[in-house]
């Protein structure tokens, strides 16, 4: 159950993670950060690139906490998807063919 929520919450963090990243603006005409002069008349001249690079730094951060922690998690849980034992049939000699 929990397990389930923190998946949850981890991929939900890296779709967050891939927009801030795309939406910041770039060194050349690439990503979506040069669409408009809105997020300049937002977040004042600098166009809120600090503002940007600081949560894309936070968000980083909790990426990095969010795989080891998941990684720790499903390595102590015994296997992710049940073992089914199948047992066969016992095989039965066969008369040679002469």
């Amino acid at each position: 159950m929990l397990y389930g929520l923190l998946v949850s919450l981890f991929i939900f963090l890296c779709i967050l993670l891939i927009l801030v990243i795309l939406l910041q603006k770039s060194k050349s005409s690439m990503g979506l950060g040069g669409l408009g002069g809105s997020a300049q008349m937002l977040f004042g001249g600098s166009g809120g690139q600090d503002l940007f690079q600081q949560v894309t730094w936070v968000m980083i951060a909790l990426f990095m906490a969010g795989s080891l922690m998941l990684t720790i998690m499903s390595s102590s849980k015994k296997s992710a998807m049940p073992s089914y034992k199948t047992q066969s049939a016992p095989v039965q000699p066969t008369e040679p063919i002469e």
